[in-house]
Order: C-alpha cells, then sequence, then structure tokens
C-alpha cells in the first residue's frame, strides 16, 4: 500500500533519510516513469531529482506532494544527511564508493526491500491496470487456436502474441513470451526457436501484457492433436493441483501451505519429482516481485490486494511439459 507520509517510509528503513535508486520504484512513488534519477526521502519531504531530458514530464505528471528538483540539487540535499539508507540490491559497489568519497559526512547504509513491501498490497488504482493487462492476455490467448497452422513456427507465433498485445493497447509484452512445440515443452523456461509446428505436437505459451506498467502472467497449453494417456494424466493433475493451491488463496495463508498443496496433490500421481519451481510469485511493475510461493523461499503470509500467480507444472525430459497459470487478486 502507497505509504501514508514519508515518514511511514523513513521510519520501516531506520534512517534519517532514504534514497531511491531503482527506477522501478521511483516510478511507483510518483507516477513517473524515467531511465535515470534518484528519489530523496526525509521526515517531512519527498525530492524528486530527474535530469534536463524528464524534468517536463515530471513536472507535469508527479504525485501531488512530490518537489521536483535538478539532479545536479542532489549534492546540496545528500551533504545535509548524517545517516541515508540505500538499496542495496541496486547500488554497486562502485556507486557506494563513489558516495563515501563525495558525501564524507553522510554515512550509507544499506537496505532491502523497503519500498517493495509498500508495493505488495496494491491500490484500487493498480488493481484496475493490472485487470487490464489481465483481460488483454486472456484475448490474446484465445486467439491462438486459430493461430496453430502447420508450418508456423515458434518465433513467428511468438511475434503474434506480442502484435496482438500491442493492437488491443498494452504497452509491450510483461517479459519475452515463452512459445514452445513438441519436445521443447519440456523446458520451463524455452526461448523460441525457428522450430515449425507439426500435427500432434503440444503448444505451450507463457506470457502477459503490460498495461501503464502493471504486469499479466499467464500459461496455457494447446494440443493439435489427440492426448496420450501420459499427457492427459498429467494435465489432469496439473488442473487439480492448480485447484487445490487456488481454493487456498486468501489475506493471511502461508505460502508454504500454497505451496504444499499443489505438491501434496502431484505426489499423489507420482508427479511431485517432476515440478521443479515455485509454485508461484508475486505480480506488479515487475514480474516477479513480493513473495515467492516456495517451500524453500522464506515463509511469508499474503496480503489483501496482492496478486499473484498460481503455475503448477511437470516436465518429461525430451517428452513434453505442462503448465497452466493463471493471476489471483488475495481477498
Amino acid at each position: 500500500m502507497y505509504p501514508s507520509s514519508p515518514k511511514q517510509v523513513i521510519d520501516a528503513a531506520g534512517t534519517a533519510a532514504f534514497l531511491v535508486s531503482n527506477l522501478t520504484n521511483i516510478r511507483y512513488l510518483t507516477d513517473v516513469d524515467m531511465s535515470a534519477g534518484f528519489l530523496l526521502i526525509t521526515p517531512r519531504r519527498i525530492t524528486l531529482f530527474a535530469d534536463s531530458r524528464y524534468s517536463e514530464e515530471a513536472a507535469k505528471n508527479v504525485r501531488k506532494g512530490i518537489a521536483v528538483q535538478p539532479c545536479k540539487q542532489l549534492q546540496n540535499s545528500l551533504a545535509k544527511v548524517q545517516s541515508c539508507g540505500c538499496e542495496s540490491d541496486v547500488v554497486t559497489l562502485a556507486q557506494l564508493g563513489r558516495w563515501k568519497r563525495k558525501f564524507k559526512n553522510t554515512k550509507f547504509v544499506q537496505k532491502e526491500g523497503i519500498i517493495e513491501e509498500f508495493r505488495r498490497t496494491k491500490e484500487p488504482a493498480e488493481l484496475r491496470k493490472f485487470r487490464r493487462a489481465q483481460s488483454m492476455t486472456q484475448q490474446v490467448l484465445r486467439k491462438v487456436p486459430r493461430e496453430l497452422k502447420e508450418g508456423i513456427s515458434e518465433k513467428q507465433l511468438a511475434r503474434k502474441l506480442r502484435d496482438f498485445a500491442e493492437k488491443l493497447g498494452a504497452d509491450s509484452l510483461s517479459f519475452d513470451p515463452i512459445v514452445a512445440f513438441g519436445t521443447h515443452t519440456s523446458r520451463p523456461h524455452h526461448h523460441p526457436t525457428d522450430r515449425k509446428l507439426q500435427k500432434g505436437h503440444l503448444v505451450q505459451i507463457d506470457m502477459g501484457a503490460r498495461y501503464k506498467g502493471y504486469c499479466a502472467d499467464q500459461s496455457a497449453v494447446f494440443f493439435t492433436g489427440p492426448k496420450t494417456s501420459k499427457q492427459e494424466r498429467a494435465y489432469r493433475a496439473v488442473t487439480e493441483a492448480k485447484s487445490a493451491a487456488t481454493a487456498l488463496v486468501r489475506d493471511g495463508v502461508s505460502t508454504h501451505d500454497l505451496d504444499s498443496a499443489a505438491r501434496a496433490v502431484l505426489r499423489e500421481y507420482g508427479y511431485e519429482k517432476s515440478f521443479m519451481h515455485s509454485l508461484g510469485h508475486g505480480v506488479g511493475l515487475d514480474i516477479h516481485e513480493g513473495v515467492t510461493l516456495s517451500v524453500r523461499a522464506p515463509e511469508l503470509f499474503l496480503r489483501k490486494g496482492e496478486i499473484v500467480t498460481i503455475e503448477p507444472g511437470v516436465y518429461f525430459e525430451g517428452q513434453f511439459g505442462i503448465r497452466l497459470e493463471d493471476e489471483l487478486i488475495v481477498q
């Protein structure tokens, strides 16, 4: 949830000021999308430091209550700060070294996940943008069956997905789509190739539209011929695993419990070892943000307004794989 005041961020960081370098976090806090800049947060003030390329856009679109200054003014502001939190997963050692040499009276304290924690719970306006991205993705996937003609390649279909999404009004795709034919479906993160579709190929697609910065993420399988008995059984197992986990999604539920519910179903089918990735993840301005639904990740508890994916899958090397994925808004 968007911080109610600058002090809320400062309290979370535990420092006198907090310097935001992550451009996605800057967009979240300011509504300004740019490729370079900083945001300095002090107990009573938030200041966006933008270079001349973005000064006009920043002045026009910045969230109410946030001051905008040229980047060169950051030096004067930081010189007055005794202790400043910074984002350890974004700031390089070289950048940190330059700051320490330049601002000898300022102690820089590396912090992780400060703004990301606020981003987990989406505001109504954020959810509206996500739902639009989600709807666009569903519309694109509904177009896929008519495109599954012998001779089309994985790369060609991937380009069509991008074109379809942009024609619907998407900014872009949330990530490079996964399009896999036949035995390529056994690779969870397959990159499209020149392989051409043949009748009988199983088709796996993983894609999402991005709308006004917000990402969707869905996976679907398509059959171009009769299912084999093993494909039928695997599809049923994954469908049941997805349903079992989906039924548990609510405010306060454990990420470990969700992952375990899906794995319990696959274990009954003898497929637990064929499920080689997490059950899902948080989604928002980044395609992966917030929680990871996995017993191998730290246990967290879902929050109302959070968006998560549920995406169980099973993979049989050299044969085929099946993954089914949808996004859910936690209620």
